[in-house]
């Protein structure tokens, strides 16, 4: 997974959807112990302030925790990870909705497009 920041939103906030990513798509399973804070921030060439923000982040949404003296863990609980991946999902789905609305589409005219190209075959991925 590309840590692919950009100059757009906080640095942080974007540390905390590609990370969050990195636990919906088992690159970091359940109950796995996450590399050190600096090791991450290295990994993402960003500050470890920075970092170590975007993990207490992570830590507040329960997704992961840190157990003293050993570092941080990724949470064991399966059904909240779903419901973050269902989170992330809706907002993402919110903003495609308001995108298809600005261009003036009504509901009934995205779920056609949607249902036309996901029975095409489209993937939807750039």
């Amino acid at each position: 997974m590309s840590w692919d920041i950009k100059d757009d939103r906080p640095v942080y906030a974007q540390l905390v959807e590609i990370i969050g990513q990195m636990i919906i798509k088992n690159i970091f399973p359940p109950d796995s112990k996450l590399p050190s804070v600096r090791d991450l921030a290295a990994l993402a060439e960003v500050n470890p302030n920075t970092m170590q923000k975007a993990l207490v982040e992570l830590e507040s949404e329960g997704l992961i925790s840190s157990v003293r003296t050993t570092g941080k863990y990724v949470t064991d609980n399966v059904e909240l990870i779903k419901g973050y991946k269902r989170k992330i999902a809706v907002r993402e789905l919110g903003r495609f909705i308001n995108k298809m609305k600005d261009l003036d589409f009504t509901m009934e005219e995205i779920k056609d497009l949607v249902d036309k190209e996901v029975n095409n075959g489209n993937s939807f991925r750039n």
